[in-house]
């Protein structure tokens, strides 16, 4: 008898991976009828009530007798609106570190609880000893966010107190990771530019007396030069990025592994894992490449005429990636207008006149202003379409000379201060783990002995 040849994984998977999609599929009608809110959103896109917080609110709807009325969006940091804190202390200090010191203990510090905080932070950026060699620098990869992630829960193997849920150890243990994270997301990257790219590699300990946005130019430049400029957008940025209610995908990913009783790396590499989705954290990568797929398709970046068609193509599916999106456009919340895209414009603007890049951010602000005319001619839809704050961040980036692979490591230096504060208040507060619940459509058999299956 012939012997049959040995099918391996990659031929095996193929076809039961179809075997899975047939199995597995549950039509559209299925959850009308059953009342489903797919992504725990409902039909109108408002989110499904799961928890209460104090620590951001969102705005994007006025009641007006009765109905809800889109407006322009507001973002408020626990009770304070995100543009008071800006102009508080835009042009005056960095902002990270004072937002950060609101967003975890819930008030605005004062002169000498801010030195004492910025103290706290630098003297909490170091790694243990040969961390950077043992873990970072070995297995480097593309992927920076599955660096980052390793990185993270390698570094519970260093601490004695890995598993303790006593709010003073979870606080610890946040200021740590939110201190580092800069550092295990310039050096993957460093590691990854070396060993994969063939580049140099160099290795920038922070300065203790810089701001976290300094610290992360003064890493990433071989030279580490930077303007001020440079520093206070990207500063602006980060505070723009850091936290944004309880039911973004990440902050209630790690409201979720928090209520099991999960210990704190566990739960901020489930977040990291969560924001690098494209459809989170990695959105801004997808508006980068689509402008760049623009400026080679258009011929003439002046004619408002051949963007709109190329902004038509975009959501007929005939270009780009062909998945039917103007990245960057629209928000799951926000209908007139996103607050932290209205914040940003003004300093992206002064960045690409001090850059020499005007031409290239008229084109950004013709896109913004084109793409919901072309939108609501072509979409029915329920609410306003802005442009959201990863629109303009990954333009900001490129201009700053971040690498591409950090654009979503540098959402998540940002985010893990939202997290942080998302997961205090949750121990402070759990009651019961949280677990939706699933309607089963399955139907029944009976069992049938194997030599009886066909």
């Amino acid at each position: 008898m012939e012997q049959k040849e040995k099918m391996n994984l990659v031929d095996y998977t193929d076809i039961y991976g179809k075997i899975c999609e047939q199995t597995d599929l549950i039509s559209a009608e299925l959850f009308d009828e059953f009342g489903v809110k797919r992504g725990l959103r409902d039909k109108n896109g408002n989110g499904v009530l799961s928890g209460l917080t104090h620590i951001s609110k969102i705005q994007a709807f006025k009641e007006v007798n009765g109905e809800k009325i889109p407006c322009d969006g507001k973002l408020w940091y626990r009770g304070y609106s995100i543009i008071d804190l800006v102009k508080g202390f835009h042009g005056e200090r960095f902002g990270y570190e004072e937002v950060t010191y609101l967003l975890l203990f819930g008030r605005l510090p004062n002169m000498a609880e801010l030195e004492e905080f910025k103290r706290v932070l630098n003297a909490s950026r170091t790694l243990p000893t040969n961390f950077t060699r043992d873990v970072i620098m070995k297995a480097p990869s593309k992927d920076i966010m599955n660096s980052i992630t390793k990185s993270v829960l390698t570094l519970a193997s260093y601490d004695d107190n890995m598993a303790d849920p006593s709010i003073s150890n979870v606080l610890r243990q946040c200021l740590q990771l939110i201190a580092i994270l800069p550092m295990l997301s310039v050096y993957g990257y460093h590691a990854y530019n070396h060993y994969e790219c063939g580049d140099s590699f160099y290795i920038h300990r922070p300065d203790e007396n810089l701001s976290t946005a300094e610290n992360i130019l003064l890493m990433l430049r071989p030279d580490k030069v930077y303007t001020e400029l440079e520093a206070k957008v990207l500063d602006i940025a980060l505070v723009l990025h850091m936290e944004h209610g309880g039911g973004n995908n990440s902050t209630f990913t790690t409201r979720v592994v928090s209520s099991a009783g999960s210990d704190t790396y566990s739960v901020v590499a489930a977040a990291l894992s969560s924001l690098k989705g494209p459809k989170h954290g990695g959105a801004n990568i997808k508006v980068v490449e689509m402008m760049r797929d623009l400026r080679e398709n258009v011929s003439d970046l002046h004619d408002e005429e051949a963007i709109k068609e190329y902004l038509g193509k975009l959501l007929d599916k005939q270009a780009f990636d062909k998945k039917g999106l103007i990245y960057g456009m629209g928000h799951a919340v926000y209908s007139l207008s996103d607050p932290r895209a209205r914040i940003f414009k003004s300093f992206v603007e002064r960045l690409a006149k001090a850059k020499g890049r005007d031409e290239e951010f008229g084109i950004y602000s013709a896109v913004e202003r084109l793409a919901p005319e072309v939108i609501a001619e072509k979409r029915k839809i329920y609410k306003g379409v802005s442009a959201n704050v990863d629109f303009y961040s990954g333009f900001v980036y490129n201009m700053l000379d971040i690498p591409l692979e950090l654009y979503t490591p540098i959402f998540a230096m940002a985010r893990i201060v939202g997290w942080s504060a998302h997961r205090i208040e949750e121990l402070v507060n759990v009651d019961k783990i949280i677990r939706p619940a699933y309607l089963s459509i399955m139907e029944e058999k009976d069992y049938k002995p194997l030599e009886d299956r066909e």
